[in-house]
Parts: structure tokens; sequence; C-alpha cells
């Protein structure tokens, strides 16, 4: 897998038939290291490693309906009163950062309240503060808001 522009994530790897898979510290089982996963683990581990956040306030594949159809986010964070606080929606590293991408996250934005919204390609980042319309390129810019 090619670097991100995140800080490196201790990840427990396994190979299994010539694939490789991850065993995700959320849903606690081994997965299939996609292009995207790795983005997601990344994200995860920057999430608890970087901005302390506790690994029971992280949901990775939350799911929910939307226009009668069932829909995942990539990850939500909770905050202390288990109200959804951050989606982020994960892309693979060749998959742009555009208008597309932030269209399939506000959707979720409609149903889940969260207050701030992050995609990412792990390579690129844009951040949202959904309560001000304000946007950021740096991940860093989650331990002020």
């Amino acid at each position: 897998m090619i670097p991100l522009n995140l800080p490196q994530a201790q990840l427990n790897l396994s190979r299994k038939n010539g694939q490789i898979f991850v065993l995700c510290p959320i849903r606690r089982k081994k997965l299939v290291l996609t292009p995207e996963e790795w983005v997601r683990q990344h994200i995860i581990s920057f999430f608890v490693n970087e901005l302390n956040i506790s690994i029971g306030k992280i949901a990775s594949e939350y799911s929910l309906k939307y226009n009668n159809m069932n829909r995942r986010v990539d990850i939500v964070v909770m905050d202390e009163n288990t109200e959804p606080n951050i989606i982020v929606e994960c892309k693979a590293p060749g998959i742009s950062i555009n208008n597309n991408t932030f269209h399939q996250a506000a959707e979720y934005k409609h149903i889940i309240s969260a207050k701030i919204l992050v995609l990412t390609n792990g390579i690129d980042h844009k951040i949202m503060d959904l309560k001000s319309g304000n946007t950021f390129d740096s991940l860093a810019i989650l331990k002020e808001l």
C-alpha cells in the first residue's frame, strides 16, 4: 500500500491465500486490506493515537437508512453524550476528494446531525465545520474543533 498523509499506523496485518487482511480494532474482525480500508484504519489510528479519542466512541461502517436505502458511513465519532460528532467518508488514495464525494457525505449529514464532516483519501483531507461552514485541509484542526 502507498504511504498516506497521516501518521504511520501500527496495523495488525496477516496474509491468507495471497490476500492481506487487517484486524479492525472497532469491528474486532479481520478485513481484506483494500486501499479504502488502508485509509479507514489509518484514520481510526489517528483518532485514537493523535486525538486521544476513546475507541469506544468510534463506529466503523455505521449503518443508516437514506431514501429507503441502506447506507453505511465509513466512520462516526460520538461525543460524550453518545451523539454523532464527526462523520468521516474515506476513499481510496487514487480517488479524488471532489464535489461528488462531498455530496455523498452530505446526504449522511441530513440523517446524522454531526458537527464535523471529514472527507479523506488518506492524502488529501477536507474538513468542514458544519456549524460555521468553514472548511480546512489539515486534520490537525480537529484538535481545535
